[in-house]
């Protein structure tokens, strides 16, 4: 009897240290920019070395259909961030632009939005954020910090408020040129016709215009031009800088050891909360261009200076790997690893060289919601809690890690909102085998491109497209005449049947089943149909924060570290006064 006492004692004392150690957890959460998911090991890749990215596979858990809520950075990041599909906060685009350019642009996840930042801060976590924000600044004045990390529950930022582009490494070309180039053609050509048209018309004496409004018109243009080609060519300045907090530290950006000093940052936060549990984004510029790589990997993979860039994200996953080990939170410590998107296969240098990545199977890429385009990578490691070598073919989301590390916090989920994501555990630990996404909407920017249906009496995905990316060339896997695709107008084809796939037996989205080869063909499009109208009706209308107001740059948001006469120049961080005592 007493043995048996004995037991069920030992039983009651291990379950309360599971049910402890289940709980409260340290998050590290890693994300790539346009990593595609055929660039990593563990889904595929042969020849590219991701050792340490394909240790967390090995020792925790791989989604092989995983789906960022958004092919774009801004959106995907901003459901990231809140569980929810990005047309409920007003972060996707009606117009033709669907991410922040500019730092010193109006719009961003709007305040009345919950991160799952700011729940886990009040649960008494430090939370930081290190790299890419891309989610906004400013509202209305250049240090409101509205839209800034801080203002969404980060206790510490180090990083770039907007993101990485080639305007940002001077001799990587500009993202910009060409659009700029097409757009002022003819309005200068409409400008300088008007402008012509009266001076010949004063002089033949036809109509009488006033000298004044002739200079007035004349200045009006000459000063628009001046504006533009000064901010264009002054871009690298105003739009890529570095910040510490509220503090610029760094304008323009540098990307010496630029990895070496996020990944240093990450390092040590980590060190600064060994006795407190603690919230952790590193949130990668690798592989977004301007590609880049420090010295001690360039010219060092098979894949050129983008592989490179992939294998130096590796080496900085593995430092934080290691001072979990040196620190014993292994243990007590979730970490997930994704890209906010798929690879963005337009991406070629002017060199003619690949910048951008590989999809593996997946048709499409970055901008497109072809597979290619939002399925991700989703690797999730706790040892001793969720199932380590495992594979889960289920739907899965973005969106999903919001309630995931929310209820491992012991905070409560918003009840005031629809939050889209659905807590993984019970699918990480082996509780359940199927996914609670039996529907997943795809939106391109603001518009309702697909639908994907998982029925729960059926191995089958259904997806559905009601309108496609015209590909340029034609016969190509992306819209390289425009550098991304486009969800409007004459950039798509609208499909009435919308087209149809089952992705459980044709994954590459190759062949559109019809009503001859799939009999339960209407039934299937009734469903998700239904499925729409539901999803819609719960859409309430949301201040739209990618609005071209909101877009455009307005110089008195302009952030700048010196003063517009010095280039807006400042170099803290390389100088190191700023490196060190900055709080958990």
């Amino acid at each position: 009897m007493r043995l048996l006492l004995f037991l069920i004692i030992c039983q009651c004392t291990i379950n309360s240290v599971n049910t402890h150690h289940a709980s409260n957890p340290n998050v590290i959460l890693l994300m790539a920019d346009d990593l595609g998911i055929g660039d990593l090991g563990c889904y595929g890749n042969r020849t590219l070395r991701t050792p340490n990215i394909d240790k967390l596979a090995e020792e925790g858990v791989t989604l092989t259909q995983h789906i960022a809520a958004s092919p774009l950075c801004t959106p995907s990041r901003a459901a990231f961030l809140t569980g929810r599909y990005p047309i409920r906060s007003g972060m996707a685009a009606f117009s033709r632009v669907g991410v922040f350019l500019f730092s010193a642009s109006s719009g961003g996840l709007p305040s009345e939005e919950i991160t799952f930042s700011k729940l886990l801060k009040q649960r008494g976590y430090a939370t930081a954020l290190i790299g890419k924000w891309h989610l906004g600044m400013n509202c209305e004045s250049s240090n409101d910090f509205c839209h800034h990390p801080l203002s969404h529950g980060f206790d510490y930022f180090y990083g770039l408020t907007v993101t990485n582009f080639r305007d940002c490494k001077p001799g990587q070309g500009s993202v910009f040129l060409k659009g700029v180039q097409k757009s002022l053609v003819i309005p200068i050509q409409i400008a300088g016709i008007t402008l012509v048209s009266l001076a010949i018309v004063q002089y033949i004496g036809l109509l009488k215009v006033p000298f004044q409004a002739l200079a007035y018109c004349l200045l009006i243009t000459a000063i628009s031009l001046a504006v533009l080609i000064l901010f264009f060519y002054h871009f690298r300045h105003l739009n890529c800088f570095l910040m510490r907090d509220h503090q610029i530290i760094q304008q323009p950006l540098s990307y010496e050891n630029l990895t070496q000093r996020l990944t240093k940052e990450a390092v040590q936060l980590i060190g600064r909360n060994t006795d407190a549990p603690f919230l952790l984004v590193l949130s990668y510029l690798h592989v977004h261009t301007a590609l880049y790589a420090s010295e001690s990997f360039r010219g060092k993979s098979k894949h050129g200076l983008y592989g490179d860039a992939v294998e130096e994200m590796d080496w900085s996953v593995g430092q934080i790997l290691d001072v979990l080990e040196k620190y014993n939170l292994s243990n007590k410590t979730l970490v997930y690893f994704t890209s906010d998107q798929g690879a963005h296969v337009e991406e070629i240098s002017s060199s003619g060289e690949v910048h951008g990545g590989y999809n593996g199977i997946y048709k499409g890429g970055k901008s497109m919601n072809w597979e290619g385009g939002i399925r991700v990578p989703g690797l999730l490691r706790w040892p001793g809690v969720i199932q380590a070598g495992a594979y889960i073919d289920e739907p899965t989301s973005n969106m999903d890690i919001f309630p995931t590390i929310v209820k491992l916090a012991e905070a409560q989920l918003p009840s005031d909102r629809i939050i889209d994501g659905h807590d993984l555990m019970p699918l990480l630990q082996g509780k359940v085998t199927r996914s609670k996404h039996e529907f997943l909407f795809h939106y391109c920017n603001a518009y309702l491109n697909a639908v994907r249906w998982h029925p729960g009496n059926s191995e089958s995905v259904w997806k559905v497209f009601f309108f496609t990316p015209n590909f340029s060339p034609e016969d190509s896997n992306g819209c390289y005449d425009s550098h991304v695709c486009f969800c409007h107008g004459g950039f798509i084809t609208r499909h009435d049947p919308p087209l149809l796939f089952d992705l459980s037996r044709d994954p590459e989205e190759k062949v559109p089943l019809t009503p001859e080869t799939e009999s339960h063909f209407y039934e299937i499009l009734r469903v998700i149909h239904l499925a729409v109208d539901n999803h819609t009706r719960s859409l309430h209308a949301v201040p739209d924060q990618l609005s071209w107001n909101n877009l455009l740059w307005k110089p008195w948001l302009q952030p700048c570290c010196s003063s517009l006469f010095q280039s807006c120049y400042c170099d803290y961080d390389s100088e190191g006064s700023l490196s060190e005592g900055h709080p958990g």
